[in-house]
């Protein structure tokens, strides 16, 4: 069979003898690419899109097998992303395995695996990369939304997973966001499905248009919509929020002859703020916000602490001013951090008003949640 013909696979490894090696026990099945050191690899990897596997030592100059499984897994090009590949080393220890899984290797093996060993190995992961893509292709048209052409959650799902996994393994920040249209069932109700629909598209437009490359977003539920943020920290998440719930509230959308006027709620869930949780519960936790934050409402941002304008924490002075402005849900986030920050005076009001017992019970609230928060972030990592 002509090399054309064959599936091909990148080996990278420093030794020119365990390079040629490894290619002679396996040439007459794959069309074999050699590359010596990590940063080779991946140059080829980013030029040459015919490379279905990797095979990679984990010891080499200038950028290692550890390092170039790094930039794999974390590629904004899925085609790389998500390609198969084997960590091989002449080091057989748990510590060098561990790496390797926890970086996101498919497979682990020494460098004196059999011919027969090292072959089923190849064909299984090779069939397997080929049933996966075969899968993904089925799914891409049915996970499409068909009002508004994002994506659906089962997409976002798998997105936020990728990104939550990386940034626990190596650090930072994920921001999740659930967005909900305020009362649009009462829309739909009033004026008919296709309002709903023109809303939809019009939002999702919005959306797009705010989110940056590296985001994700889908269409979450019925009026509802979700953003993964990667690497950006709780108090940024929530000045995108808000600048996105101010320009809905000031927009209008031209409907029939009519200016209709919206608004939105957010919920805000942060990682590892909320604790190292899988996608689906950090998720739970942002569209729970939302919810709660709409019945009460709504046009608000719900999760993380209070913030001013310009990012700071909101000082006891500010929040009053909130409050006596009608402006509670911009408090309301950070409630517990007021409190917590407060006790030395409620206490003193405490006692002067023989009322200890109240503030008693409103330390003993306060010490339970914390002491139910880190419970679960232990039970999560």
């Amino acid at each position: 069979m002509s090399n054309n013909l064959l599936p091909r696979i990148m080996v990278v490894d420093d030794s020119r003898i365990v390079r040629a090696t490894i290619i002679k026990r396996i040439r007459d099945r794959f069309d074999v690419r050699e590359e010596a050191d990590g940063e080779d690899g991946w140059e080829a990897l980013l030029v040459d899109p015919s490379i279905q596997l990797v095979i990679t030592d984990h010891s080499m100059p200038r950028l290692d097998g550890y390092g170039l499984l790094e930039r794999i897994r974390s590629s904004k090009v899925a085609r790389i992303r998500d390609l198969p590949v084997i960590m091989i080393s002449g080091d057989e220890g748990e510590e060098a395995r561990k790496r390797a899984k926890d970086l996101g290797a498919t497979d682990f093996i020494t460098k004196g695996t059999g011919t027969a060993e090292l072959l089923t190995r190849l064909d299984t992961l090779m069939e397997l990369g080929r049933s996966l893509d075969a899968l993904e292709e089925a799914k891409a048209g049915a996970a499409i939304d068909a009002v508004t052409g994002l994506p659906q959650r089962i997409f976002l799902l798998r997105q936020a997973e990728q990104s939550l996994s990386y940034f626990h393994r190596h650090g930072g920040h994920v921001g999740i966001l659930v967005v909900g249209l305020d009362h649009f069932g009462e829309l739909v109700d009033a004026e008919g499905e296709h309002l709903g629909d023109a809303l939809l598209v019009r939002f999702a437009k919005v959306l797009a248009g705010a989110v940056r490359k590296e985001d994700s977003l889908a269409r979450w539920d019925t009026s509802q919509f979700a953003v993964i943020t990667p690497g950006i920290d709780p108090v940024k998440t929530h000045q995108f929020a808000e600048r996105l719930r101010v320009a809905v509230a000031a927009a209008s959308i031209q409907y029939q002859g009519r200016a209709l006027h919206l608004t939105v709620t957010v919920g805000l869930a942060s990682s590892p703020e909320d604790g190292e949780l899988d996608a689906e519960h950090m998720l739970a936790i942002a569209e729970r916000r939302m919810m709660t934050a709409s019945a009460a409402g709504g046009n608000c941002v719900a999760g993380g602490v209070a913030r001013t304008e310009s990012g700071s924490v909101m000082s006891i002075e500010e929040a009053l001013g909130c409050l006596e402005a009608g402006r509670e849900a911009v408090v309301r986030p950070g409630a517990r951090e007021f409190a917590v920050r407060m006790l030395p005076l409620l206490r003193l009001i405490g006692a002067e008003l023989h009322a200890d017992a109240a503030i008693a019970e409103i330390e003993r609230r306060l010490a339970q949640e914390n002491a139910e928060q880190n419970q679960t972030k232990k039970q999560t990592r």
